[in-house]
């Protein structure tokens, strides 16, 4: 009855009826069936499918400005929230079941509900706009019956049926991408084809390929991409040659990850008859191979960065490229885009010089290499490298007093066999050799901003980062103080503060929460033509040019550069163009680094299957009205602990003490602690790793 009422409004979508009209085109004549209706209204109404004027019913609809569209984001609780596009209402919550047929992801009209007191806006998903994904990547399982996908990303939250003629020779465990999806009624599951498949589940190949396809990342190249590569020359003409400053004969030298294979900056150092230093920061000419508007160049805008899965890279550039032609590889020549710098013993900068130029690696530093020869001051080009250390130092400790942030994000490599499994996972560790490059690179990056900016208006891709939110500042500063440290807001400027703050938790068991929590109070940094400065750096002037094989924004800056220094030739990029990839660019670094994290949990969460029952030193790193996750010291995986399983207790969220708080006993988990958690549970198909405290147990 309750459906064939709302299917009678559908139809009759401006009309409004009384009961008994509603009854007579129904054909409803049963007094029993009569009174069924009346409370089918009433419940119709409650639910806001229905409104009521008088005695007249018609579809509920509220006034255009309560229609908003925005993106929806699924939350693991089964709710979620849209975020609507230029509006000032904040995020809109949806429950569960007004959801609809949405996907995460998903552009969609949300109608919103009256406001209730106390309450946070919420709504209902009445269309989807657009989808977010043409198509999504899981395993191929079967029922009695059917057959069915588990997507790989655990934000896609219902299985989708295949039926049997379009499984396109896939077999039962395979990794596929299905697509044609329609999903028209929310009771039932969504509907797709097999258009791919990936390869066999558990492969390393068929890994990085399923979170590409999911995250939208292409894997393989276009044929007039590949045809174009293959057909640029490694030759370089002596005309070419004669245009450039040649440092063939210098020291010249890259410092890279012992597994990197696009090496697109390298160094050198000299001492002049004056006394100073020529340090010469020289960076892969990318642009001298790949012209505006070539085919190349159309997919690298559309990739806009090389993407770095656990094992295996999708690079920007096919590879004959960034492999060979601009990787500066040891003992070729290569054509570069440099600066170079004098600066005196102290690390004061006395004058700079952009050009093009020409070099010939003499050697190719690994960051182990590097750290080694710093300590022993023994080596191949030992004096060059103690030299840009010492300047390393100097430019980084003046930059740390005028309000650069000294940040650190852990991370982790891994250890794979031949099949691609891990079998040991290592925390990286930031030694002086990578803050060496680090600081020559930021150096090379902030000089370019600096010179294209004092030219006027000329539409520039810079790397901004704007202040952080003052109620995010606040919040960090009243958990700081819980843990007994003084963040004091009034005391100055912030990023001193911050210094300050995490040279005094250096060591301690907070330092690594501390650190966690006050990256995420900062602003995202991003692409953009409005040169508003980078608050993280201290910067003023800010930009990407060290690395154009494996980032869009790089390879436009040396175009810029190019265009506006060097040659003086071609045309600008008009502020509308730029400001358009600024924001496309943006979006594909951010897609990127979830692609990537989602890699490595996959690899963490491998390495643990043989590991159920194992004991592990934790963090606390979030908490919650249902649990506590907790991050691993030695590894970084992150799982949950339920609050059903902390025993003894009813535990409560304390939000502004960051902490579950037993009722009765008033023990505390809070966030930062360390604790020895237990893993009880691994989901390889959802990425959730499950943990009970060492001392409790789940029965």
């Amino acid at each position: 009855m309750k459906n064939q009422v709302k299917s009678f409004f559908k139809k009759h979508p401006g009309s409004s009826f009384k009961t008994k009209e509603i009854a007579r085109k129904m054909n409803i004549k049963d007094d029993n069936d009569y009174q069924l209706l009346k409370a089918n209204l009433h419940q119709l109404e409650s639910e806001k499918f229905l409104s009521r004027n008088g005695k007249r019913y018609k579809l509920f609809t509220l006034p255009e400005t309560n229609r908003l569209i925005g993106n929806f984001n699924l939350n693991e609780g089964g709710y979620g929230f849209v975020t609507p596009k230029n509006s000032k209402t904040g995020d809109i919550f949806i429950a569960a079941r007004n959801i609809g047929n949405a996907f995460h992801g998903d552009k969609v009209e949300v109608v919103l509900f009256a406001k209730q007191k106390g309450k946070n806006l919420e709504g209902q998903i009445t269309k989807i706009i657009e989808r977010k994904r043409k198509e999504i990547v899981g395993q191929l399982k079967k029922s009695k019956s059917f057959y069915f996908i588990t997507p790989d990303d655990p934000k896609i939250h219902r299985d989708i049926y295949v039926e049997s003629k379009n499984l396109q020779g896939s077999k039962t465990g395979d990794k596929v991408a299905v697509g044609n999806i329609s999903w028209e009624d929310r009771m039932l599951n969504p509907v797709g084809e097999i258009i791919e498949v990936i390869g066999k589940e558990g492969t390393l190949l068929s890994e990085v390929t399923s979170i590409a396809r999911e995250f939208g990342i292409p894997v393989s190249f276009d044929k007039k991409s590949v045809h174009e590569a293959e057909n640029l020359s490694a030759e370089i003409s002596e005309e070419e040659i004669s245009k450039r400053l040649d440092f063939r004969s210098n020291n010249v030298f890259t410092i890279d990850p012992v597994d990197a294979k696009d090496f697109d900056d390298a160094l050198s150092i000299e001492k002049l008859d004056n006394g100073n230093y020529k340090v010469g920061v020289h960076i892969a000419d990318v642009s001298h191979y790949v012209k505006a508007s070539s085919s190349i160049d159309k997919e690298a805008s559309a990739r806009g960065n090389s993407v770095y899965f656990v094992g295996k890279a999708i690079s920007m550039l096919p590879e004959k490229l960034s492999n060979n032609l601009c990787s500066l590889v040891p003992y070729e020549d290569r054509l570069t885009f440099s600066v170079i710098f004098e600066m005196t013993n102290k690390g004061i900068l006395l004058n700079h010089q952009i050009a093009k130029t020409i070099i010939n690696s003499k050697h190719r530093f690994t960051y182990e290499d590097v750290q080694k020869i710093i300590e022993s001051s023994d080596g191949g080009f030992s004096d060059e490298i103690i030299l840009l250390n010492t300047l390393a130092k100097i430019l980084r400790n003046k930059r740390m007093k005028e309000g650069s942030f000294e940040f650190f994000t852990p991370e982790v490599e891994f250890r794979l066999d031949e099949n691609g499994q891990p079998i040991n996972i290592l925390k990286k560790e930031i030694k002086e050799s990578n803050m060496l490059v680090e600081e020559f690179m930021l150096l090379a990056n902030k000089t370019i901003a600096e010179r294209i900016f004092s030219r006027g208006n000329i539409p520039f891709v810079y790397r901004v980062h704007d202040f952080p939110d003052e109620e995010k500042i606040q919040e960090f500063s009243r958990f700081v103080k819980s843990l007994g440290y003084s963040f004091n807001l009034k005391a100055g400027k912030t990023a001193i503060q911050f210094n300050n703050l995490m040279r005094k938790v250096k060591g301690t068991e907070e330092e690594g929460v501390i650190n966690e929590l006050a990256v995420r109070s900062m602003a995202k940094a991003v692409y953009s033509t409005k040169n508003i400065g980078h608050y993280g750096l201290g910067f003023k002037n800010y930009t990407h040019f060290t690395s154009p094989i494996r980032r869009y924004a790089d390879l436009l800056v040396h175009r810029i550069l190019n265009k506006t220094l060097i040659s003086k030739t071609g045309k600008h990029y008009s502020l509308d163009n730029l400001t358009k990839i600024c924001e496309h660019i943006s979006t594909t670094e951010r897609t990127a680094m979830e692609a990537e994290r989602r890699s490595v949990k996959l690899k963490q969460i491998q390495f643990l299957q043989d590991k159920l029952g194992y004991e592990f030193n934790a963090v606390i790193s979030g908490v919650a009205n249902y649990g506590i996750f907790v991050e691993l010291t030695d590894i970084l995986a992150e799982g949950l602990i339920r609050a059903r399983d902390l025993e003894g207790d009813f535990y409560v969220l304390d939000e502004r003490k960051y902490s579950l708080i037993g009722k009765r006993t008033k023990k505390q988990f809070r966030l930062g602690d360390r604790i020895t958690v237990k893993l009880v549970r691994l989901d390889l198909d959802n990425l959730e790793l499950d943990f009970i405290t060492s001392e409790n147990q789940v029965h």
